[in-house]
Formats: C-alpha cells, sequence, structure tokens
C-alpha cells in the first residue's frame, strides 16, 4: 500500500479517510482497506477532485461491493464511494432518472410507482446503478441495454461526459465503452406503460422466484460466474461435483451453486481460492472454461 497522506490531496467538501476499511461495505464481508477512502459530497466535488489530484494518483470505485471481491491486501490509491446525493431517483413520462448510487431495486420501485414497466428485472439485480451499467447487469431475460437511454461519467480529468447506447457498446456483463478511469453518477433508462399494481405483481413474483433459488441471506458476491455461451454455470459446476465445495470457510452454496458464499471468517484468499479450483475442476470435467463475473480488485 502506498504511504500518501490525505493532507497532499485536493480540498474535498465530502471526506477523506485514510486506511479506511471496506470489510463491511462490501456483501462477501471479506477483504482489505482502502489506502484512502473518498466519499465525494456531490458530483461537483467528484469533478473538482479529479481535476486537481497528482496525475499518478490511482483511482477506483466501489458501490455497495454486491458484485466485488476485495483482496486482502486492500486497494491503494484513492477508493471513491459515492454519497447518497448520488441515489436520487425521479420520473418524467416513460423515463427514469437515477443516480449511479440509486439501489437497482429502488429504482425499479420508482418506476414502479409511476407506471412505468420494463424496469422489473432490476428489483433481482443487488447492487447500484453505476454497477449495473458497468456490467450491463440484468436477470430474467432482461438487460440494461434494453431500457438504457443515457449516462453521465465524469472522467480522469474532472470532465463530464455524456454516453449514449451506442458509444456504452453494450455486450453479455459488460459496457465495453466504459473504459476504467470513467465514474458514472447519472443514468436515464426509458420503459413502457402499465398499471402500477401489473407491475409490482411482476416484481414481487421476480423477487420471491429469486428468493427461493438463491442464498441471498447468506454473505456472498451475487453470480460468481459468466454464463458461457449455450452453457449454464450453476450446472456446469454442479456437473463437476462442486455443489458444497469448501477451502477454509468459503463454500459453493449448497443452495445455487454459481455463487459463492462466506460461512463464517473466509478471507478473499479463501473465496478467490475456491473460485480458482471450481474453475479447474470445471475444464477438467467439461472442457469449459468459465470466466470471473465477480469483480477482484486490491492487492493479494
Amino acid at each position: 500500500m502506498m504511504t500518501r497522506p490525505c493532507d497532499m490531496l485536493p480540498p474535498v467538501r465530502g471526506s477523506l479517510t485514510m486506511g479506511a476499511g471496506l470489510k463491511d461495505l462490501v456483501w462477501f464481508r471479506a477483504g482489505g482497506p482502502a489506502e484512502i477512502l473518498f466519499r465525494p459530497a456531490d458530483a461537483e466535488d467528484l469533478a473538482s477532485f479529479l481535476a486537481a489530484k497528482p496525475d499518478d494518483l490511482r483511482v477506483s470505485v466501489i458501490g455497495v461491493g454486491s458484485n466485488l471481491l476485495v483482496r486482502d491486501g486492500g486497494i491503494p490509491g484513492v477508493v471513491v464511494r459515492l454519497s447518497s446525493a448520488f441515489g436520487k431517483v425521479s420520473t418524467e413520462g416513460l423515463r427514469v432518472r437515477a443516480g449511479a448510487a440509486a439501489l437497482d431495486g429502488a429504482v425499479a420501485r420508482t418506476a414502479a410507482d409511476a407506471g412505468i414497466a420494463g424496469l422489473e428485472f432490476l428489483r433481482g439485480v443487488p447492487g447500484t446503478i453505476g454497477g449495473a451499467l458497468k456490467m450491463n447487469a440484468g436477470c430474467y431475460g432482461s438487460e440494461i441495454k434494453d431500457v438504457f437511454v443515457e449516462a453521465i461519467a465524469i472522467d480522469e480529468k474532472g470532465n463530464e461526459i455524456r454516453l449514449s447506447s451506442a458509444e456504452m457498446d453494450f455486450t453479455y456483463r459488460k459496457a465495453q465503452g466504459a473504459r476504467d478511469g470513467l465514474i458514472f453518477v447519472e443514468a436515464v433508462f426509458e420503459g413502457r406503460r402499465d398499471e402500477p399494481a401489473a407491475i409490482r405483481a411482476r416484481m414481487e413474483e421476480l423477487s420471491a422466484n429469486r428468493e427461493a433459488s438463491q442464498p441471498i441471506k447468506s454473505k456472498t458476491g451475487g453470480s460468481t460466474f459468466k454464463n458461457p455461451p449455450g452453457h449454464k454455470a450453476w450446472q456446469l459446476v454442479d456437473q463437476a461435483g462442486c455443489r458444497g465445495l469448501m477451502i477454509g470457510a468459503a463454500q459453493v452454496s449448497e443452495k445455487h451453486t454459481n455463487f459463492l458464499i462466506n460461512t463464517g471468517d473466509a478471507t478473499a484468499a479463501d473465496l478467490e481460492a475456491l473460485g480458482e479450483e471450481v474453475r479447474k475442476r470445471v475444464f477438467e470435467k467439461s472442457g469449459v472454461t468459465l470466466e470471473w463475473e465477480i469483480k477482484r480488485v486490491g492487492i493479494a
């Protein structure tokens, strides 16, 4: 880890914290600290910081840590975690405007209340809109690209960037146009008209299906591996005999084999090693190489 003190950084209206623990900010409840954690007061504060920061300072961003594994050595440089100021959600006509820190489920509920259909799937996506944009998040046959209109991001120099759907270049579980260094602050989505009660009913069904099939009450990081073309990751993992497999306190979920869970005090190293062991066994069994869907960051 670096040792750059906070007083060497540009002044901010938000907060800068040295050696901030991230363990309690990620769903796995494992991993090391941020060298410096920056919570900007608003988009202007974020842009001013990025414009004035030293060129050699590494900057990364985390949301609520739902699809993230922070390695035990922590994350060097500045880690940005957007504050509640970035969590506002509003509607106009058939469009929904959401801050990047807004929870996906909250966006789905706001859309439902306004009679805007098409965003129900977000009720089943853990995390925030910022992360959903980065990975073209989706479930139950729908994904971000299906409702996306535009995103607003701040680049490495503090400039505001607006990206269209074509510029985002969405593919399966990735926005190829969302290059490293861009920090999303807002997005606009568009749905279709329907009765709020009908939309809520579909959301409740989706939520019930998710709770019945996934270990959502465990310390997990969501879907671990991407579905390979023509395959379902969970089936490949199951066929390779990995259901319930453990390394330390890290375990392949008995309930859904594409989920890793922290059964107690698992380290990030335990969880990553388990994931790699699963990948190895799946390849040996089926010849298919699983790709991580969970983002792994920091120093081992």
